[in-house]
C-alpha cells in the first residue's frame, strides 16, 4: 500500500502529467505570462461551467474575498457578519480594511452559517454577510438571500471548499455555489477541489456594474493603462497556472465524483458508531467533500489525532480555535462561551484524507484504525 496522504496531489498530477506538462511548456514558449490567452480562456470556461456572467480570475481566494469588500464599498466602521468557525482569511480581509467582524454561530450539522444568529446581529451599520460553504456544502442561500434583501445588505460567498457544488433553491432552480449572492469568491490553493500548482483566486458575478468594480480594483484601480479612477491593488493569476486550471477544470466532476465514492464508504464504514457523526448532507445542497469532517462523542478527539498520525493515516483539524477567539481578534471583544456551539465544534470535529486519490486499500486502513481506537 502507498503511504496515505492527507491530499495527494502528486498521483493526480501523474494521470494529466502529460497535458499539464505541454500546457505549461506552450506558456513559457509564448511568454504572455501575464494576462495571456490562457488567463482569458481559464475565465470563460469557468464562467461557462458556473453558468455566472462575470469571472474574474486574481491572485488567491484571501485577495477575492478583499477585492469583493472593497467593490460593495465597505467604509472602516462598516460591519460584516462572518461565521466565526471559518479559515481566518474570511475574517482576516475584514480586519484589514477597518471593517468590523460581526461574529456569527454555525449550525452544528452543516457547519454552515446560522441564519437566526446572524438576524440577531443585524444593526444599521451591517453593510454585508459571509457565508462561507464549509467542507464543501453550500449554505441555505435562500435563508441567506432573502434576510440579506429584507436588510438591504451585500452577500459575499466564501467558496473557496466549494467550488462546483449545487444548491437547489426551495422553487427548485439549481445554482453553483458562489453564483447566488452579489459576489463569490473562491480559492485555487492547490489542495482546493479545483486547484493550481501555486496560487490562485477568482470572484464571480451576475452584476455588470459590480464585474467594473472587481476588475478595476484587482487592476490597480484603473480601466485604462495609466489612469488610476480608485484605489486598488495587484492581484492577478498567471498564465502558468490559468494553463493549469483549465486542464483541471475538465476533470472537476470526475474529481468530485472520486470524492463522493470516498465519502460513501466512509459513511457506510462508520454507520453503526455512535461515537461518530458523519457529515450531514442537507436537502437544498450536494457535497464536494473538500473535507471529510466528522465529529466525536466520547472520544478524545487529540488522543485519536495523534494515534492515527502515529499509524500512518494523517488526520486534521478544521479549526481547532474559532475566529472570535484568536488573540489577534480580541479588540472586537469576543470572550470563551459567547458562541458555544462553534466553540463545542472546535473540540469535536477531525478530518480524515479526502481527496481523488484514495484506494479501497488505503480507505479500508484508515477505516480499521479509526475504529480500533474507538473500541480499543
Amino acid at each position: 500500500m502507498n503511504p496515505i496522504q492527507l491530499v495527494d496531489l502528486h498521483t493526480q498530477y501523474l494521470k494529466i502529467k502529460d497535458e499539464v506538462d505541454a500546457a505549461v511548456l506552450n506558456v513559457m514558449d509564448s511568454t504572455a505570462f501575464i494576462n495571456g490567452p490562457e488567463v482569458q480562456s481559464f475565465a470563460s470556461e469557468l464562467s461557462t461551467y458556473l453558468n455566472v456572467k462575470h469571472v474574474i480570475p486574481c491572485a488567491n481566494g484571501t485577495d477575492a474575498l478583499q477585492i469583493a469588500l472593497m467593490a460593495i464599498g465597505a467604509k472602516p466602521g462598516d460591519e460584516i457578519l462572518t461565521p466565526s468557525f471559518t479559515y481566518i482569511a474570511t475574517a482576516e480581509v475584514i480586519a484589514l480594511l477597518q471593517l468590523t467582524p460581526v461574529f456569527v454561530e454555525v449550525d452544528t450539522d452543516t457547519f454552515t452559517i446560522d441564519i437566526n444568529d446572524a438576524k440577531s446581529k443585524l444593526t444599521s451599520k451591517t453593510k454585508a454577510i459571509i457565508p462561507v460553504h464549509l467542507y464543501g456544502q453550500c449554505a441555505n442561500m435562500d435563508e441567506v438571500m432573502a434576510l440579506a434583501s429584507k436588510a438591504d445588505i451585500y452577500v459575499i460567498e466564501d467558496t473557496a471548499q466549494a467550488i462546483g457544488s449545487d444548491f437547489t433553491s426551495k422553487t427548485g432552480k439549481k445554482q453553483k455555489a458562489g453564483c447566488i449572492g452579489h459576489i463569490g469568491t473562491t480559492s485555487f490553493f492547490p489542495s482546493k477541489n479545483l486547484g493550481c500548482y501555486g496560487d490562485g483566486g477568482a470572484m464571480m458575478t451576475n452584476d455588470d456594474d459590480l464585474a467594473n468594480q472587481l476588475k478595476m480594483i484587482a487592476n490597480h484601480g484603473q480601466r485604462i493603462k495609466y489612469h488610476h479612477d480608485i484605489i486598488g491593488c495587484n492581484s492577478r493569476l498567471d498564465s502558468i497556472q490559468a494553463a493549469v486550471l483549465r486542464i483541471k477544470l475538465k476533470h472537476l466532476e470526475e474529481y468530485t465524483k472520486a470524492r463522493n465514492e470516498a465519502a460513501t464508504f466512509y459513511n457506510d464504514a462508520f454507520k453503526e458508531i455512535e461515537e461518530i457523526t458523519t457529515p450531514f448532507i442537507a436537502a437544498y445542497s450536494n457535497h464536494g467533500y473538500h473535507q471529510y469532517t466528522i465529529k466525536l462523542t466520547g472520544v478524545n478527539r487529540d488522543e485519536m489525532q495523534s494515534y492515527l498520525n502515529e499509524n500512518g493515516v494523517p488526520a486534521n483539524i478544521y479549526y481547532p480555535v474559532p475566529v472570535h477567539l484568536q488573540k489577534g481578534y480580541t479588540e472586537y471583544g469576543s470572550k470563551a462561551g459567547d458562541m458555544p456551539k462553534t466553540e463545542g465544534l472546535t473540540s469535536q470535529v477531525l478530518s480524515l484524507p479526502m481527496h481523488t486519490e484514495l484506494s479501497k486499500e488505503q480507505l479500508e486502513y484508515i477505516v480499521e484504525h479509526v475504529i480500533r481506537f474507538i473500541k480499543g
